[in-house]
């Protein structure tokens, strides 16, 4: 059972069985717990190869006992995200845990930047259960629906669910009209049917730039 101790506290109850966890976001627990450190970006071959393709370092641990742990990371904003057989799809940095039943994967999602041809490569979450996702800033939940497109700044992107279509635009961006930035600029574009999450504070190292 997922619940917010405070917005920036997830607290987890647990009768024997098994949470995956951002490694060492666990900041108390009570009861008898036993910890496995896990590697991310999915499980078996795939996911080493995956991996060793993509750069996508995400590590995990494994918590499984009984009683109640508190994860928390760099004081970060957390969202609880339902899942229902459906597909999450979350940065790395900003995924803090899932029930243990859950599959974790990497897929890639596209090209920033023909020139280059850097690939871009997003954390899925798959099954039924719960989700916790960070945010720098209380995060905002955006709808999207065949009428509405919605294009965001890659920078202050969190992460989406839903039946969303997901693409590139290169060319001028938020910052561009800023007279900020360089190189070549890009957007995230969403259309469909479904959520999008965004922060309020976008990460220094994307900011909307290849």
């Amino acid at each position: 059972m997922f619940r917010l101790q405070s917005s920036k506290v997830l607290a987890v109850d647990m009768t024997g069985d098994a949470v995956k966890a951002k490694n060492g976001s666990m900041v108390a627990y009570d009861g008898e717990m036993a910890f496995k450190k896990l590697s991310g970006g999915g499980e078996g071959i795939r996911g080493m190869v995956t991996r060793r393709l993509t750069g996508e370092q995400m590590t995990l641990m494994e918590v499984k006992g009984r009683g109640t742990c508190w994860f928390a990371d760099r004081a970060s904003e957390i969202n609880l995200v339902g899942l229902q057989g459906d597909k999450l799809y979350v940065e790395s940095s900003n995924l803090l845990a899932t029930d243990g039943g859950l599959r974790t994967g990497t897929e890639f999602t596209g090209l920033r930047g023909a020139s280059q041809g850097n690939g871009l490569f997003t954390t899925t979450v798959e099954g039924h259960g719960q989700a916790a996702i960070m945010s720098d800033g209380p995060a905002v939940v955006l709808r999207v629906s065949p009428q509405y497109p919605l294009t965001v700044d890659p920078g202050a992107y969190v992460a989406h669910q839903g039946n969303l279509r997901q693409s590139f635009q290169s060319g001028v961006t938020f910052r561009t009209l800023l007279g900020e930035g360089g190189g070549e600029a890009f957007q995230m574009r969403f259309e469909g049917d479904g959520l999008v999450y965004v922060q309020p504070s976008e990460r220094n190292t994307i900011a909307g730039d290849v």
